[in-house]
């Protein structure tokens, strides 16, 4: 635990950390709190609050490139001051908007929220060393995985016990105390030897989004879709059982092994490749559907949870390695996107999977997405140099970009 200590004592980092857990827990419970406030408040049906959370989910996905881009380009003060405004504004009118209204607000919403996660990512890549970068975003996973865990829950208790109105306004208040915090702090997103190369101009697009960013973007993808699927996968087991009220104890489980996974990820001294990872983490995810009852559950996905932060943090990690400078808040934006698509998408591809089969085949479904994924960007990674090679995978893929976007410039000319 040395490497933690190490991380949390760079002078910003904690704060930081702290700051940013804040604003991510209110964040992942956003689409749970207009569900309790639709379904209860405005008394429509699940369908009704569906569709609020497809909006909002959908402005989530579309604004992580666009965001990263303000930011890269104005500033970070900048984008959160324009988006703490937008969240004032929106959490505000909630309980007073009608349900057509809602829609488009939440889009805009979403489209407009803090980015606190995107930006926490790039504060980590510019505030550490190589070296204790795998440690810093296995702290960033483990600090995802303990917003899921207690967002949802705690939106959840306050709405039974008080007006899901005011569980609105509280949670706005969260998101904009966070992001406002994150403001306060202004970490910083370039290392210093990365501020010149960042005055120089932004590198084409072409340049960086080339063959192992699309690995690692699609690898985001496919981890998510993964995630988000299991939890389906678990609820459906448990009903076919009868024991449905235990589905929360069962995800508890999950939680808890992926935060000691990434405890123990960050800890290691090597990293291993991602698309290995996600493999491994498909592999264990199939047969989780074997169990049929919440004891042997909560037992079977304890390897889905082991490997969740680690693929997640090195998916974090090969993305902040592959954007330069210029360019790394739309490329974290762009990660923070395919990770939204993924969550979006899951439930969907393993509901269908569940409803042609058995509760089981949701896990199936569910571990081959991840296996896909990996398969696909393993493949895509071999297309670059290899390690052993002097040069790293990273630079000799740029370069290699690079040569290919000079030679589109020459064509063109003639």
């Amino acid at each position: 635990m040395t490497g933690y200590r190490q991380i949390l004592a760079v002078p910003g980092m904690a704060p930081l950390l702290a700051v940013s857990f804040l604003a991510r827990t209110a964040i992942t419970a956003d689409v749970m709190a207009l569900t309790m406030y639709v379904v209860l408040d405005l008394q429509m049906s699940y369908a009704a609050a569906g569709g609020v959370a497809a909006a909002l989910t959908t402005g989530l996905a579309l604004g992580g490139p666009l965001l990263g881009r303000m930011i890269d380009r104005r500033g970070l003060r900048t984008v959160l001051l324009v988006t703490v405004v937008v969240q004032v504004v929106f959490w505000l009118s909630v309980p007073v908007l009608p349900y057509g209204a809602l829609l488009g607000a939440a889009f805009a919403a979403g489209l407009l929220m803090v980015p606190a996660q995107p930006v926490t990512r790039q504060a980590i890549a510019s505030m550490t060393t190589a070296e204790q970068r795998r440690a810093a975003f296995a702290l960033e996973s483990v600090q995802g995985e303990l917003s899921y865990m207690v967002g949802p829950a705690v939106v959840i208790l306050c709405a039974t016990k008080v007006s899901p109105g005011a569980v609105v306004w509280g949670l706005g208040a969260a998101i904009v105390a966070g992001g406002t915090g994150i403001a306060l702090l202004n970490p910083p997103l370039r290392a210093e030897g990365e501020t010149d190369a960042g005055a120089a101009g932004r590198p084409p697009r072409r340049q960086w989004l080339g063959v192992a960013m699309i690995a690692a973007l699609t690898m985001a993808f496919g981890t998510t879709v993964l995630l988000s699927g299991v939890d389906l996968a678990i609820v459906a087991t448990l009903e076919e059982a009868g024991q449905v009220s235990w589905a929360a104890v069962v995800v508890a489980v999950l939680g808890v092994a992926s935060v000691t996974g990434g405890l123990i990820y960050g800890a290691l001294s090597r990293s291993l490749p991602t698309w290995l990872l996600l493999g491994l983490l498909g592999l264990v995810t199939i047969p989780a559907g074997l169990a049929h009852d919440w004891p042997w559950l909560c037992v079977a996905v304890v390897g889905t949870g082991f490997l969740a932060a680690p693929t997640l943090s090195a998916v974090a990690d090969a993305v902040s390695r592959l954007a330069p400078a210029g360019v790394r808040g739309e490329a974290t934006g762009l990660q923070s996107s395919a990770q939204s698509a993924g969550f979006a998408l899951g439930s969907p591809i393993v509901g269908v999977a569940i409803d042609v089969s058995v509760p089981a085949g949701g896990f199936a479904a569910a571990g081959l997405a991840g296996l896909a994924a990996a398969l696909t960007g393993c493949l895509l990674s071999r297309r670059c140099p290899s390690p052993r090679s002097p040069r790293s995978p990273t630079s000799a893929c740029r370069e290699s970009a690079g040569r290919g976007a000079r030679r589109a410039t020459t064509i063109d000319r003639k």
